[in-house]
């Protein structure tokens, strides 16, 4: 895959990070409470940690990594925020959080409010869950710059995105963009795509603007960002023409989920700053996930098929490793 030219590049840019390279990720389960801007919310921390790693067991998934290991003496450390898909949860990317621990990174992720595995909305709810996570997001970099118990530990001028699909539109708004949802096709099971002059329909078209009366959250805070196969239907030009932070834009070969390379390419076209620009070769939208461990293989889970000829754990071994050098390119403190 023509990613592989890149590699070369990643221990030089790893070692200007201020911290050494850990041995293993520590891990920490993160609570963020209630409060006004909305509900409570569970999620993880990946730190460095210099202890040997071993097996975390999380439900059905096994993670390798240091429970609660606690951060050496030293400088402080970027902090990196990560946003999942529709249906997620915060360990979705665990492998992309463990390599940026280990490579000096502070990660945190959360499952989102509105839209997780345990919460997945019908087509009312599909606009709702879309406008809240911003505000999730916002709430977690909160968290992590003033109640995490190592907040002192975080440099707060040097924090970055990841986002997948809805968490790459995430991760756009976050930057500076404007959706407009009217671009959203229907849902097949919505109201208005069987009668949009039922009262169902105008029922939900009400919904819908008085949730958007408020402007969805944008955060200075997030200097740079990797956005990977972003839902995007909902942006034009002039939806992404304040978005200027830098962007490694990568695209999946074929494409799923509502997400298609042409989609993709056109946020690639859009922005006003150009992305540097990756595609996922024989990749489908879910080979972004995290590889699949084989209990989810073996019930033929939809999130684990692979297109033909694509190896997930040998393109996740790459695409960490360039993801860690474009962190480290951008937040690495200045000599």
């Amino acid at each position: 895959m023509h990613f592989l030219r890149h590699l070369r590049s990643f221990g030089l840019a790893a070692a200007c990070l201020s911290a050494a390279l850990a041995q293993a990720a520590g891990f920490t389960s993160l609570e963020i409470p209630a409060d006004r801007e909305g509900p409570a919310m569970r999620g993880a921390v990946w730190t460095p940690c210099a202890a040997p790693p071993g097996d975390i067991q999380l439900g059905r998934t096994t993670i390798r990594g240091v429970r609660d290991c606690p951060l050496a003496p030293g400088a402080q450390l970027p902090l990196i925020v990560l946003s999942h898909g529709y249906g997620g949860s915060f360990l979705a990317h665990h492998d992309t959080a463990q390599a940026l621990a280990d490579a000096g990174f502070v990660v945190a992720a959360i499952s989102h409010s509105e839209d997780n595995f345990q919460i997945r909305g019908g087509p009312d709810d599909r606009i709702s869950a879309l406008a809240t996570r911003t505000t999730d997001i916002k709430r977690l970099i909160d968290h992590m710059l003033r109640q995490w118990p190592s907040h002192d530990r975080i440099a707060s001028d040097r924090i970055g995105f990841y986002g997948f699909s809805r968490g790459g539109y995430t991760g756009l708004v976050l930057a500076g963009a404007r959706p407009d949802f009217e671009r959203l096709p229907p849902l097949p099971s919505s109201p208005c795509a069987r009668d949009l002059q039922s009262p169902a329909c105008a029922l939900m078209r009400r919904r819908f603007q008085e949730l958007l009366a408020s402007p969805l959250a944008h955060d200075t805070r997030i200097k740079v960002a990797v956005i990977a196969d972003p839902l995007s239907m909902v942006f034009d030009a002039d939806g992404l023409k304040d978005v200027k932070i830098p962007i490694l834009l990568w695209a999946s070969a074929y494409g799923g989920d509502g997400v298609t390379p042409d989609s993709v390419a056109a946020v690639r076209r859009n922005l006003p700053v150009a992305p540097e620009w990756r595609v996922a070769e024989k990749a489908e939208h879910f080979g972004f996930l995290a590889p699949c461990p084989p209990a989810q293989i073996e019930a033929k889970s939809e999130i684990c098929r692979d297109a033909p000829g694509f190896d997930r754990t040998a393109f996740h071994a790459a695409f960490n490793a360039e993801v860690t050098a474009f962190f480290t390119r951008h937040l690495a403190p200045k000599p």
